[in-house]
Protein backbone atom coordinates (compact mmCIF):
# COMPACT_ATOMS: atom_id res chain seq x y z
CA UNK A 1 0.00 0.00 0.00
CA UNK A 2 2.83 2.01 0.78
CA UNK A 3 4.27 1.97 -3.20
CA UNK A 4 0.41 2.97 -4.14
CA UNK A 5 1.03 6.31 -2.00
CA UNK A 6 4.53 7.07 -3.20
CA UNK A 7 3.33 6.39 -7.14
CA UNK A 8 0.61 8.78 -6.46
CA UNK A 9 2.72 11.53 -5.03
CA UNK A 10 4.93 11.01 -8.15
CA UNK A 11 1.96 11.38 -10.68
CA UNK A 12 0.84 14.52 -8.99
CA UNK A 13 4.45 16.15 -9.34
CA UNK A 14 4.56 15.41 -12.48
CA UNK A 15 0.71 16.89 -13.31
CA UNK A 16 1.90 19.63 -11.62
CA UNK A 17 4.95 20.32 -13.90
CA UNK A 18 2.73 19.81 -16.81
CA UNK A 19 0.19 22.12 -16.03
CA UNK A 20 3.09 24.60 -15.12
CA UNK A 21 5.22 24.15 -18.25
CA UNK A 22 1.56 24.53 -20.12
CA UNK A 23 0.62 27.92 -18.49
CA UNK A 24 3.68 28.99 -19.30
CA UNK A 25 3.46 28.52 -22.78
CA UNK A 26 0.39 30.25 -23.60
CA UNK A 27 1.57 33.04 -21.81
CA UNK A 28 4.94 32.94 -24.02
CA UNK A 29 2.33 32.34 -26.86
CA UNK A 30 0.41 36.00 -25.50
CA UNK A 31 3.30 37.98 -24.98
CA UNK A 32 4.79 37.02 -28.80
CA UNK A 33 1.21 37.91 -30.07
CA UNK A 34 1.21 41.10 -28.35
CA UNK A 35 4.33 42.44 -29.35
CA UNK A 36 3.54 41.77 -32.83
CA UNK A 37 0.83 43.56 -32.64
CA UNK A 38 2.49 46.67 -30.66
CA UNK A 39 4.65 46.46 -33.64
CA UNK A 40 2.41 46.44 -37.13
CA UNK A 41 -0.05 48.90 -35.17
CA UNK A 42 -1.03 52.06 -36.41
CA UNK A 43 1.21 54.75 -35.15
CA UNK A 44 -1.83 57.32 -36.08
CA UNK A 45 -4.06 54.88 -34.04
CA UNK A 46 -2.19 53.33 -31.51
CA UNK A 47 -3.26 50.72 -29.13
CA UNK A 48 -4.77 52.38 -25.53
CA UNK A 49 -3.69 51.50 -21.79
CA UNK A 50 -7.36 49.81 -21.46
CA UNK A 51 -7.21 47.79 -24.73
CA UNK A 52 -3.52 46.36 -23.24
CA UNK A 53 -5.08 45.54 -19.73
CA UNK A 54 -8.27 43.71 -21.23
CA UNK A 55 -6.16 41.68 -23.27
CA UNK A 56 -3.70 41.28 -20.04
CA UNK A 57 -6.68 40.40 -18.18
CA UNK A 58 -8.25 37.85 -20.64
CA UNK A 59 -4.82 35.57 -20.90
CA UNK A 60 -4.45 36.07 -17.23
CA UNK A 61 -7.75 34.73 -17.01
CA UNK A 62 -7.12 31.39 -19.30
CA UNK A 63 -4.64 30.46 -17.72
CA UNK A 64 -6.03 30.22 -14.12
CA UNK A 65 -9.17 28.27 -15.38
CA UNK A 66 -6.31 25.77 -16.77
CA UNK A 67 -4.48 25.13 -14.09
CA UNK A 68 -7.29 25.04 -11.65
CA UNK A 69 -8.64 22.52 -14.57
CA UNK A 70 -5.69 20.25 -13.98
CA UNK A 71 -5.68 20.98 -9.94
CA UNK A 72 -8.90 19.46 -9.61
CA UNK A 73 -8.08 16.37 -11.96
CA UNK A 74 -4.71 15.86 -9.90
CA UNK A 75 -6.98 15.93 -6.30
CA UNK A 76 -9.44 13.96 -8.11
CA UNK A 77 -6.76 11.34 -8.57
CA UNK A 78 -5.80 11.70 -5.31
CA UNK A 79 -8.86 10.94 -3.39
CA UNK A 80 -9.96 7.88 -5.60
CA UNK A 81 -6.01 6.58 -4.36
CA UNK A 82 -7.40 7.55 -0.75
CA UNK A 83 -10.67 5.58 -1.28
CA UNK A 84 -8.53 2.70 -1.99
CA UNK A 85 -6.45 2.84 1.15
CA UNK A 86 -10.14 3.01 3.13
CA UNK A 87 -11.78 0.51 1.41
CA UNK A 88 -8.76 -1.92 1.79
CA UNK A 89 -9.01 -1.18 5.66
CA UNK A 90 -12.65 -2.58 5.21
CA UNK A 91 -11.48 -6.37 3.95
CA UNK A 92 -13.05 -8.46 7.01
CA UNK A 93 -15.67 -5.90 7.58
CA UNK A 94 -19.33 -6.71 7.56
CA UNK A 95 -21.47 -4.62 6.23
CA UNK A 96 -25.41 -4.17 5.93
CA UNK A 97 -26.90 -3.50 1.99
CA UNK A 98 -30.36 -3.89 0.42
CA UNK A 99 -31.46 -7.08 0.06
CA UNK A 100 -33.54 -9.82 1.46
CA UNK A 101 -30.91 -12.58 1.58
CA UNK A 102 -30.67 -14.12 4.67
CA UNK A 103 -26.76 -15.95 5.86
CA UNK A 104 -26.55 -18.39 7.94
CA UNK A 105 -23.82 -19.03 10.07
CA UNK A 106 -23.14 -20.85 13.26
CA UNK A 107 -26.97 -21.65 13.31
CA UNK A 108 -28.28 -18.50 13.22
CA UNK A 109 -30.04 -16.32 10.89
CA UNK A 110 -28.96 -12.78 10.90
CA UNK A 111 -30.90 -9.80 8.95
CA UNK A 112 -32.18 -6.28 9.28
CA UNK A 113 -34.42 -4.36 7.75
CA UNK A 114 -35.40 -0.43 7.57
CA UNK A 115 -38.38 0.86 8.40
CA UNK A 116 -40.00 4.09 7.05
CA UNK A 117 -42.41 5.35 9.86
CA UNK A 118 -43.40 3.74 12.99
CA UNK A 119 -45.49 0.41 12.99
CA UNK A 120 -47.37 -1.06 15.58
CA UNK A 121 -46.98 -4.75 13.86
CA UNK A 122 -43.73 -6.13 11.82
CA UNK A 123 -43.56 -9.31 11.12
CA UNK A 124 -40.81 -11.50 9.48
CA UNK A 125 -40.97 -14.50 7.33
CA UNK A 126 -37.79 -17.00 6.37
CA UNK A 127 -37.95 -18.50 3.15
CA UNK A 128 -36.33 -20.82 0.72
CA UNK A 129 -35.57 -19.33 -2.40
CA UNK A 130 -38.34 -21.31 -3.62
CA UNK A 131 -40.57 -19.55 -1.84
CA UNK A 132 -41.52 -22.42 1.07
CA UNK A 133 -41.49 -20.50 4.13
CA UNK A 134 -39.35 -21.74 7.14
CA UNK A 135 -40.13 -19.62 9.87
CA UNK A 136 -41.64 -17.01 11.25
CA UNK A 137 -40.48 -13.76 13.37
CA UNK A 138 -43.15 -11.57 15.14
CA UNK A 139 -41.12 -8.47 16.35
CA UNK A 140 -43.83 -6.69 17.55
CA UNK A 141 -44.13 -2.83 17.16
CA UNK A 142 -41.14 -1.15 16.18
CA UNK A 143 -39.87 2.39 16.03
CA UNK A 144 -38.86 4.23 12.53
CA UNK A 145 -35.42 3.47 11.57
CA UNK A 146 -32.94 0.68 11.67
CA UNK A 147 -33.97 -3.22 13.52
CA UNK A 148 -31.65 -6.22 13.55
CA UNK A 149 -33.54 -9.82 14.08
CA UNK A 150 -32.32 -13.30 14.20
CA UNK A 151 -33.61 -16.37 13.10
CA UNK A 152 -32.70 -20.06 14.43
CA UNK A 153 -31.83 -21.90 12.13
CA UNK A 154 -29.92 -24.88 13.85
CA UNK A 155 -31.99 -27.37 11.94
CA UNK A 156 -32.02 -25.82 8.47
CA UNK A 157 -30.36 -28.38 6.16
CA UNK A 158 -31.06 -26.51 3.01
CA UNK A 159 -27.62 -25.99 0.69
CA UNK A 160 -28.78 -22.48 -0.72
CA UNK A 161 -28.94 -19.46 1.31
CA UNK A 162 -32.92 -18.43 2.58
CA UNK A 163 -34.16 -15.47 2.10
CA UNK A 164 -36.76 -13.22 4.30
CA UNK A 165 -39.63 -10.88 3.69
CA UNK A 166 -41.26 -8.24 5.77
CA UNK A 167 -44.72 -6.92 6.65
CA UNK A 168 -45.02 -3.83 8.46
CA UNK A 169 -48.21 -2.28 9.21
CA UNK A 170 -49.57 0.59 11.64
CA UNK A 171 -53.15 0.75 12.54
CA UNK A 172 -53.62 -1.99 9.16
CA UNK A 173 -51.97 0.40 6.35
CA UNK A 174 -49.17 -0.64 5.20
CA UNK A 175 -45.35 1.03 5.99
CA UNK A 176 -42.52 1.09 3.99
CA UNK A 177 -39.85 -1.13 5.07
CA UNK A 178 -36.00 -1.65 3.12
CA UNK A 179 -34.79 -5.34 3.67
CA UNK A 180 -31.19 -5.56 4.76
CA UNK A 181 -28.77 -8.18 3.92
CA UNK A 182 -25.47 -8.82 6.02
CA UNK A 183 -22.33 -9.61 3.98
CA UNK A 184 -18.61 -9.74 4.70
CA UNK A 185 -16.24 -7.67 2.45
CA UNK A 186 -13.52 -9.84 0.54
CA UNK A 187 -11.77 -7.12 -1.56
CA UNK A 188 -11.86 -3.89 -2.48
CA UNK A 189 -11.56 -2.34 -6.14
CA UNK A 190 -12.05 0.50 -9.07
CA UNK A 191 -14.18 1.31 -11.29
CA UNK A 192 -15.15 4.25 -13.83
CA UNK A 193 -17.96 4.71 -11.50
CA UNK A 194 -15.61 4.84 -7.95
CA UNK A 195 -14.97 2.34 -5.42
CA UNK A 196 -16.28 -1.23 -5.36
CA UNK A 197 -16.77 -3.71 -3.00
CA UNK A 198 -16.53 -7.42 -3.60
CA UNK A 199 -18.64 -9.17 -0.87
CA UNK A 200 -18.42 -12.66 0.13
CA UNK A 201 -21.89 -13.34 -0.85
CA UNK A 202 -20.70 -12.96 -4.47
CA UNK A 203 -22.14 -9.70 -4.91
CA UNK A 204 -20.44 -6.55 -6.20
CA UNK A 205 -22.11 -3.17 -4.80
CA UNK A 206 -20.56 0.43 -5.00
CA UNK A 207 -19.43 2.06 -1.84
CA UNK A 208 -21.83 4.22 -1.51
CA UNK A 209 -24.84 1.45 -1.78
CA UNK A 210 -23.21 0.61 1.84
CA UNK A 211 -26.08 1.23 4.83
CA UNK A 212 -23.63 0.34 7.59
CA UNK A 213 -20.86 -1.07 8.62
CA UNK A 214 -21.03 -3.65 11.28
Amino acid sequence: MVASVSNTSSTSTSTTGTTQTSAQAQTDRFLKLLVAQLNNQDPMNPMDNAQMTSQMAQINTVSGIQELNETMKSMATQFSSMQVLQGASMVGREVLTEGNALPVNAGVGKGSLELAGEADKVTVQVLTQGGQVLGTINMGAQTEGRHNFEWDASSYTGTTTPVFKVTATLSGKAVDVTPLTRSTIESVSTGASGLNLSLKSGATVAYDAIKAIL
